[in-house]
């Protein structure tokens, strides 16, 4: 039996259906975590007696902490293994739920945000290189289902805070239940999940050092997929208000629709990532992202925006996903790839909101969606480099622009 890249015996096709199912788990615990936080921000706001302005800032440095964080992950990864290193990792975030509610000020909200973007940035490359192991092992596509999972674990945190917000709970001790219940759900999950153990000599550099300059050229394609997805989820309600100047609940609907068309395709983008490769995936992504772009900045017509937003949310959905698989297929140590990769996305997500409020009060919010819309016909040119080695499946015309996996 070989162990070239996990510390147990070749898995059977039982033990990699049920790592599937616990590497699942465990991604939808991570996104319940930030739809956890995200509904009770209003309450932390006034319990630190913060202005928007003061909030917004504050609110930056979960991305910064993630974006510092990332490139630490591969070490300890390397240094633990995947599976000790994931379980230590995700405890980490789904423990510091409890930090930003206790924060009774604005400089101490910003450090524990901090603390709390970094440890959800290190456990998601943990949890994402243990899924691209697993996707290997299983010669077929699960990325974009397990950040499908994601969503669906933001949306169970975001209805569970949601419920605790409309009965007055205090949020210290909702997400003080919460992060229990999460940090034991987690650690229950991360159980199952694939031991995967690099080889020492090959993976970790013996001091900090860059991802390769591939995954540098694939975190460029995830920077835009990932702004266009920050703006749009920021900023496509306050477009719908502003611009085509409809009511609330029409320039809410927007977001929904956004937020709604990523996740049910990556739930189901799996099965086309197979049948199409990821190259042509993306690059058909691109193709609906763009026209979705078009439609918002061209068509001065709420149905026609909503549709917008909600093609360039159908055209972006399995971009990250299949970025992080290409970072770790691009060289020989996948957590520092993925590390990369991820900082850069990160990054994207970090400056997106900004950036389009900037070029909105330079010029104007079509003109900051014709931005978008460039970033997202950048996709179709930029897919190209999510041609990675040793993607799954070995048969059909689902590896066209990939070649097979491979096997330990």
């Amino acid at each position: 039996m070989t162990r070239s890249t996990t510390g147990e015996p070749d898995p059977s096709p039982a033990r990699l259906r049920h790592a599937r199912f616990a590497i699942a788990a465990v991604f939808c615990a991570h996104g319940a975590v930030t739809g956890s936080f995200a509904t009770r921000i209003p309450w932390i706001q006034e319990h630190a007696g913060l202005s928007a302005g003061t909030l917004g800032l504050a609110l930056a440095f979960p991305a910064l902490g993630a974006a510092l964080a990332m490139p630490l992950a591969g070490r300890i990864n390397h240094r633990f293994g995947a599976r000790n290193a994931l379980r230590g990792l995700l405890a980490l975030w789904t423990l510091s739920l409890v930090l930003p509610s206790l924060a009774p000020d604005f400089a101490v909200l910003c450090c524990v945000l901090f603390v709390y973007g970094a440890t959800a940035g290190m456990a998601d490359v943990a949890m994402n290189a243990l899924g691209v192991e697993t996707e290997n092992r299983l010669g077929r596509s699960i990325m974009s289902s397990l950040h499908g999972m994601w969503s669906v674990g933001a949306l169970l945190g975001s209805a569970a805070g949601t419920v605790a917000a409309h009965a007055g709970a205090d949020a210290r001790l909702h997400h003080l239940i919460a992060a229990l219940a999460l940090t034991a759900a987690g650690l229950v999950a991360a159980r199952g999940v694939l031991d995967v153990r690099g080889d020492r000599d090959a993976e970790a550099p013996a001091h900090f050092a860059l991802p390769p300059r591939s995954a540098l050229l694939i975190g460029l394609v995830g920077f835009c997929a990932v702004f266009a997805e920050g703006a749009s989820l920021d900023w496509s309600g306050v477009y719908l208000r502003d611009v085509l100047h409809t009511d609330a609940g029409l320039a809410a609907a927007s977001t929904t629709a956004f937020a709604l068309t990523m996740a049910l395709a990556r739930l189901a983008g799996d099965r086309v990532v197979d049948r199409f490769g990821a190259v042509r995936t993306v690059r058909a992504g691109g193709v609906l992202a763009t026209a979705g772009g078009l439609l918002v900045v061209t068509v001065r017509h709420p149905a026609a925006a909503v549709g917008g937003f909600g093609l360039i949310g159908l055209g972006i959905a399995v971009v990250v996903p299949l970025a992080f698989a290409a970072a770790a297929r691009s060289g020989p140590a996948p957590a520092q790839a993925i590390a990369g990769v991820a900082t850069i996305t990160y990054t994207s997500g970090l400056i997106a909101p900004s950036a389009i409020g900037a070029v909105a009060d330079a010029t104007s919010l079509v003109v900051s969606f014709a931005l978008v819309t460039l970033l997202a016909f950048a996709l179709i040119a930029g897919a190209a480099v999510l041609r990675g080695r040793g993607a799954p499946g070995a048969s059909g015309t689902a590896n066209r622009d990939e070649p097979a996996s491979i096997q330990p």
